[in-house]
């Protein structure tokens, strides 16, 4: 499924994998978080991801227009969670929703691991 967006000149489609990679370009800059993470149901263990697989830990569902986006991250250690994750979504909310010109019904924060940093 793609975003649409109807003007003047024509028709613009964004597909979510866009949305993705933009949404986890912005989530790993905020306060507290480490990176995304990637779960493996198998095996139940958690792997931080390079920053050129971000979208792994991100999925995006497009329904009429409006996105619900899913987290799954690692945070530091010592920080309060729900004030990262207040910030998560305030942030990505504004720039997805500014990048996007699509409004953001739903964002889902799934934290999977704790890391200290040096």
């Amino acid at each position: 499924m793609k975003g649409r967006m109807n003007t003047q000149m024509g028709e613009v489609l964004i597909d979510t994998d866009v949305i993705a990679k933009y949404a986890g370009s912005v989530a790993v800059e905020c306060f507290g978080i480490v990176g995304m993470a990637s779960v493996n149901m198998k095996d139940g263990l958690v792997k931080l991801l390079k920053r050129d697989s971000l979208t792994h830990g991100i999925s995006v569902e497009l329904k009429d227009n409006k996105i619900t986006l899913d987290f799954h991250v690692i945070v530091v250690y010592g920080v309060n969670i729900s004030s990262v994750a207040d910030n998560l979504i305030s942030t990505v909310k504004y720039q997805v929703e500014e990048f996007t010109g699509l409004e953001i019904e739903k964002i889902n924060i799934y934290v999977e691991g704790v890391r200290v940093i040096d």
